[in-house]
């Protein structure tokens, strides 16, 4: 499928979780209108690297990360109604600071990957949704579960196969003070940037939870 109609699908998503998330940040009095609630770990993200390189080191070579995750649902809806899931992981990157990614349920084909599912199933495939610039041109990357505490991570140019990135391995539980908050946008990944449009559709939300946790 062509890429101008895949990175429409990705802009309608994107312009659709800003519209939810507004939305939630009115009516719900809390820091984070998406995903309130959720549970904190410490884990590791061991990288596998590349045969043929990217340009972005943090996909190309080999090594570990020790990451902050934290799993939960977008919007909190009670029992057994299907939600959002999410993803989120925090490494330090520098001596300067850290950098975020973040990831939701979707489907996982070249399509679907910028399509947030509700997940109904224990098993759902989760990814950035929208893509972020690198040196080879528009990558998404994704997870997929293969137990309750273990991801493979994978990235894909826009609209075309995945490739393996790594494995995650939550390993234990944090306690409620270590909690933080994800910022894909004020911490980018190395080697990544994120497109205007999307820093555009992204911003608003963490803006208001910024605001929010400041005025708290």
């Amino acid at each position: 499928m062509p890429n101008t109609v895949i990175t429409t699908a990705s802009e309608a998503a994107g312009r659709a979780l800003a519209a939810i998330t507004g939305g939630l940040a009115r009516i719900r009095p809390a820091d984070k209108p998406l995903h309130p609630e959720g549970v904190n770990y410490a884990g590791r993200l061991v990288r596998h690297g590349t045969d043929e390189p990217t340009g972005v080191t943090w996909f190309d070579e080999p090594g570990a990360d020790e990451v902050q995750v934290r799993t939960s649902n977008a919007i909190g809806l009670p029992g057994p109604i299907p939600d959002i899931d999410g993803l989120a992981l925090r490494f330090r990157k520098d001596q300067a600071g850290y950098a975020d990614l973040l990831l939701a349920s979707t489907g996982w084909n070249r399509v679907s990957r910028h399509l947030l599912v509700p997940s109904w199933q224990a098993h759902q495939p989760l990814t950035t949704l929208l893509p972020y610039r690198s040196p080879i041109g528009p990558v998404v990357i994704g997870a997929l579960p293969v137990d309750v505490r273990g991801y493979e991570l994978h990235w894909a140019l826009l609209g075309r196969s995945w490739h393996p990135l790594g494995t995650l391995t939550l390993d234990h539980v944090l306690p409620p003070s270590e909690e933080i908050s994800f910022d894909p946008v004020l911490n980018q990944l190395p080697g990544l940037e994120q497109y205007p449009w999307v820093e555009q559709l992204r911003e608003r939300s963490y803006a208001t939870a910024r605001r929010r946790r400041q005025d708290g």
